[in-house]
């Protein structure tokens, strides 16, 4: 089940009402022209949108199949305030991660957030208490253990980088800083989770500690050239796409004639005259340039067709990366039975790893005050089995757990449950990018390389951000600014170059 987005913002509701007829011919022998052509109105494609706008190209036609801009920033209304109005939650990404350090880069989605006065509380993730099937069991020490052991790992992922060693899984790292949890530990298997899993959404077997590391040490870590250490939770009730919206009103009209929502891809044809783009509802769009912005889930799983085939190359290493599945499942109760002070609920399940693993309250102080809506989050394998099971069974398996946790309490039914099944819906197959262990940084190199005029833009691509909304920012921007150079006469698409116009280079031995 797939919930209705809720649509605030005027530009939003004014476009998806009036630029699809305007944007795009319904006559297949006539298809609209354009210099380039922007698959995607997510960050990366608004923000290479934005790029093309400063470097003077307008010619430019962005193609959503969504009636919204953001992409997976998307959020829904849930559960009912005091005077019967709904609550906002977001569905998809929901923290701006990583602030500002003195003498590090700006993190463009915080500057965003700033600007247009987005509403958000920052995490406390040592506002943590924790649980198993029998309730309440302080075992947080075990989380200090898991830190130490990861510091250990952390800094021999430098050392695989710096000396281009092979790269190992994350499993292999923890275990040489010595952290090795039994399988039946199940408070050890579960401290993990809400260390590794809860950010990589991936268990340390499947994910790469050179490439791991290096990511959350750049975005998270105290060092010069970080983009910091807060985690800022969105709980604005315009959403967090409320952001890029406002942005793009910056440089698009209402009813802008350059945006064509609610129209769905499914064939793109390239060759070294341009590039064609055939949609579900029989119009096409000719351009010179295609900018594709795909959620990798979408590439992975052949939504969207590609004429000629993509080269060797190029489909490998998308099929070799990773799209993973993090899924919120939302609660609003009529009272809070949990501690009103305390953000996370950690449990550990007597039996499955990362079985309905963490709760967070967003009834305390600074985020929805007072809703008593508590969501819990699973991620990977759990995710698919809940993703392909109905509210009622998921429901009922959440209730088992809470009145375990709770055992002095009379928990009752929520009054509203909801979750998203993302790795379901075809437009995007899933929640965000991971680095799997195995993938080097020439076949991730690949990802991102454009294809003669067709060019890829999204998180996926980000060698430092992959899985951030930061990345897919800075990800839209490069590729706008490279396509806008060669239209600009700085550069030819023959150029191969890392400086930011021309073409990027493919490895095609790997």
């Amino acid at each position: 089940m797939w919930y209705p987005v809720r649509t605030t913002l005027t530009l939003v509701i004014t476009l998806s009402a009036g630029v699809q007829a305007l944007a795009v011919p319904r006559d297949v022998n006539s298809c609209r022209r354009a210099q380039v052509a922007i698959l995607g109105a997510g960050v990366a494609g608004l923000t290479a949108a934005e790029a093309l706008h400063n470097a003077s190209i307008s010619n430019f036609l962005i193609v959503e199949r969504n009636n919204y801009f953001g992409g997976r920033a998307l959020h829904t209304t849930f559960g009912q305030q005091p005077d019967g109005t709904p609550y906002t939650v977001e569905l998809g990404a929901n923290w701006i991660q990583g602030m500002n350090q003195p003498g590090g880069p700006e993190n463009p989605v915080w500057a965003l957030a700033r600007k247009h006065g987005l509403r958000t509380t920052a995490s406390n993730y040592s506002s943590l208490l924790t649980y198993d099937e029998k309730g309440y069991n302080d075992y947080r020490v075990l989380i200090d253990e898991y830190d130490a052991a990861y510091e250990i790992a952390s800094a021999y992922a430098g050392e695989l980088l710096s000396g281009s060693r092979p790269d190992v899984s994350g499993r292999t790292g923890l275990a040489l800083g010595g952290w090795r949890p039994h399988s039946d530990d199940m408070h050890r298997q579960a401290s993990e989770w809400w260390r590794w899993d809860f950010e990589d959404a991936v268990s340390p077997e499947m994910g790469s500690l050179a490439f791991g590391a290096t990511s959350s040490n750049v975005t998270f870590g105290d060092g010069e050239g970080d983009v910091g250490s807060l985690n800022e939770f969105v709980v604005d009730a315009e959403g967090l796409n409320k952001i890029f919206v406002k942005q793009a009103a910056e440089f698009l009209t209402v009813n802008d004639p350059r945006v064509a929502l609610n129209t769905v891809v499914r064939n793109v044809t390239y060759s070294d005259d341009g590039v064609r783009i055939d949609m579900e509802d029989g119009s096409c769009v000719e351009a010179e340039h295609a900018i594709c912005t795909f959620s990798l889930g979408v590439l992975q799983n052949n939504v969207v067709q590609f004429s000629p085939a993509l080269p060797a190359w190029k489909s490998e290493a998308i099929a070799g990366f990773q799209m993973t599945t993090y899924t919120k499942i939302f609660m609003q109760f009529n009272e809070t039975f949990w501690d009103p002070e305390t953000q996370y609920f950690l449990y550990a399940d007597p039996i499955e790893r990362g079985r309905y693993p963490i709760f967070q309250s967003l009834s305390v102080p600074g985020f929805l005050d007072g809703s008593n809506i508590l969501f819990v989050t699973t991620t990977g394998l759990q995710s698919y089995a809940v993703e392909n099971q109905s509210d009622e069974e998921t429901q009922a398996q959440i209730m088992e757990i809470l009145r375990s946790m709770f055992p002095d309490k009379d928990i009752p039914e929520p009054l509203d449950f909801m979750y998203p099944r993302w790795s379901q819906d075809e437009w995007v197959v899933g929640s965000y990018s991971n680095w799997p262990v195995g993938t080097n940084l020439e076949q991730h190199r690949n990802i991102r390389a454009n294809v003669g005029r067709l060019w890829f833009a999204g998180e996926a691509g980000s060698t430092e951000f992959y899985g951030y909304l930061h990345g897919a920012w800075f990800e839209g921007q490069e590729m706008g600014r490279r396509v806008a150079g060669i239209l600009n006469g700085h550069c030819t698409l023959d150029s191969v170059t890392s400086e930011g116009c021309g073409s990027l280079a493919c490895h095609e031995g790997h």
